[in-house]
């Protein structure tokens, strides 16, 4: 492909060595394909400590919250925390029942900036009214180049004021600043602990919507960039953080580099350490969510950016890769035994998990215990379901249950999760093992998201009888089908052996509606619909592109 003058090769610097294998050293890819990552991050913000790179983003009433993820090169990412490890913005983030309970609330746009002074990490967000500050200091990165040793996040703070969309930014002086609001854009200067607000007034308008708000300095000047939702996105640009603004356009209703899925849009902008610089943005992509696209950028003589578009004036499929190192991260795919003392930070609970209710069990084999901690008919309604991101645009997710504990009421298995949803799995009944493949899970989006479906079992079978493991597999397509009629599919299948597999029912038609936000995700679920008591482990998730 070839690139539009700006794209020049002294832009960038090419990837000249692979990672060391046992028997070979591999050349590494010297250019990248968009997206970055095909997962839903969405509501992005990128940032560079040192050498390292870290990207957050929402999760809703996805619990832990505020995933952060990390990368060498600005491309090959890996979740490495969450900012918010326990919603504490009330307790219907805990999902107490079917009435109190907060799917579609909690993390939208929120910001994750890092103060060297402090070697603090700073995460704000406006949930319900309210801004919530979460810091993590002394993890290290400030005299490791930016490698955080280990995270310590605290609830630091919290403001009775919304920074709706918000963008932090510290200052050269140390001064902390936050961008927020939609139509009339704000900026605010918090104390010097980020804890309360110092002044606040509005620094730009001009009558349209617009939100997202990203701060940054540069050369002397201050930038807010803004999004116009689900298209465009603007930059601010000022010598004083207070204004005035002028305003220019950088993106707009820009093609690339996906078929069937929206513009790019509502991102951030960060440097490479040998200061070239990059907008990363995400497309609506549904079925499968927002996923994070990357492209390069310049900047004029007099302070304004401009994208590296490919020759066709799109956002391009591929560009050289923005940084060459020898350091990698984990791949996306693989398989987790569930070592360790805690979960990895791929997995989100649907809302805030009983603690009590599941454990790691440790050993060589590891596993991961999911007691019953709901008495419902309502997956919706059950604690401890524990979600994937799907990765696209083909993926198969593979839970291997151990079913011996379960008791005579208990449903457990694995779900296509989202607010129009289906699974696989065993329905208990007495002593027998009843396969079932359940659809026709809905979330009614005009009454508050209340349930309006609990599933219709539209095929079963029956395990035979001393049966005590099995395995499901969720075998999604989520290329992106956003705006379009197509209706992408997911089939269901189990095994008893964990080789041979048999699908389960037809296939299910998943929705390309926007308005959950979240993408369709796998995961694991147990609930009662009798009396508390029973439980299955997990013992391995195994997720593949296919």
């Amino acid at each position: 492909m070839r690139f539009s003058a700006v794209a020049c090769s002294a832009l960038f610097a090419l990837v000249h060595a692979g990672p060391l294998a046992a028997d070979s050293l591999d050349a590494r890819a010297t250019t990248f394909t968009n997206p970055i990552l095909w997962e839903d991050y969405p509501d992005l913000e990128v940032i560079r400590v040192g050498e390292v790179f870290y990207y957050t983003s929402s999760t809703f009433a996805f619990s832990p919250g505020a995933p952060v993820l990390k990368s060498y090169d600005l491309v090959n990412w890996t979740p490495v925390s969450h900012s918010v490890p326990n919603l504490n913005f009330g307790t219907k983030y805990n999902l107490n029942s079917a009435t109190d309970r907060a799917y579609v609330k909690g993390i939208w746009a929120s910001s994750l900036r890092y103060r060297d002074s402090t070697d603090t990490f700073m995460w704000i967000g406006c949930v319900e009214g309210k801004s919530y500050l979460w810091t993590s200091s002394g993890g290290g990165a400030k005299n490791n180049n930016g490698e955080v040793s280990s995270w310590n996040w605290k609830s630091t703070a919290s403001v009775n004021k919304c920074y709706y969309d918000c963008g932090l930014l510290v200052d050269d002086d140390d001064t902390i600043y936050v961008a927020y609001g939609s139509t009339n854009i704000m900026v605010a200067q918090l104390n010097k602990d980020g804890t309360a607000e110092v002044k606040s007034q509005q620094v730009y308008t001009n009558g349209q919507y617009i939100e997202g708000s990203r701060m940054y300095k540069k050369d002397g000047y201050y930038y807010i960039f803004v999004t116009k939702p689900a298209s465009d996105e603007y930059v601010l640009k000022s010598k004083s953080p207070w204004g005035p603004y002028e305003m220019k356009v950088l993106v707009q209703s820009i093609g690339g580099p996906l078929s069937s899925a929206g513009f790019s849009h509502q991102g951030g902008i960060v440097s490479t350490k040998d200061n070239q610089w990059y907008y990363v943005a995400f497309m609506d992509s549904y079925p499968g969510g927002r996923i994070p696209v990357a492209a390069p950028i310049t900047w004029s003589s007099d302070g304004w950016p401009s994208l590296v578009k490919d020759s066709s004036g799109k956002w391009g499929t591929t560009y050289p890769m923005p940084v060459s190192t020898s350091k990698t991260v984990p791949p996306v795919t693989g398989t987790d035994t569930f070592q360790g003392t805690s979960l990895s930070h791929e997995w989100e609970w649907n809302h805030n998990p009983d603690t009590s209710k599941f454990k790691l069990l440790g050993g060589s084999t590891g596993g991961l215990q999911l007691s019953t901690a709901t008495v419902t008919d309502d997956l919706y309604t059950a604690r401890n379901t524990l979600t994937h991101r799907i990765i696209g645009p083909k993926s198969a997710g593979t839970f291997r249950l151990d079913i011996s504990k379960m008791a005579d009421g208990d449903r457990a298995g694995a779900a296509l999760f989202r607010d129009n949803m289906a699974y696989i799995g065993i329905h208990r009944e007495g002593s027998t093992n009843k396969l079932v493949y359940v659809n026709n899970l809905k979330l009614d989006q005009a009454n508050s998201w209340k349930t309006s479906a609990t599933g219709t079992v539209a095929a079963s079978s029956t395990l035979a009888a001393g049966t005590t493991e099995v395995w499901f597999k969720v075998q999604a397509d989520i290329t992106p089908a956003f705006g379009s009629s197509t209706q992408r599919t997911t089939t269901f299948w189990y095994s008893t052996d964990g080789s041979k597999f048999t699908q389960l029912g037809g296939a299910f038609g998943m929705i390309n509606d926007w308005q959950f936000f979240t993408g369709f995700r796998f995961a694991a679920f147990n609930f009662a619909t009798k009396a508390l008591g029973g439980s299955v482990t997990v013992k391995s998730f195994d997720m593949q592109k296919i």
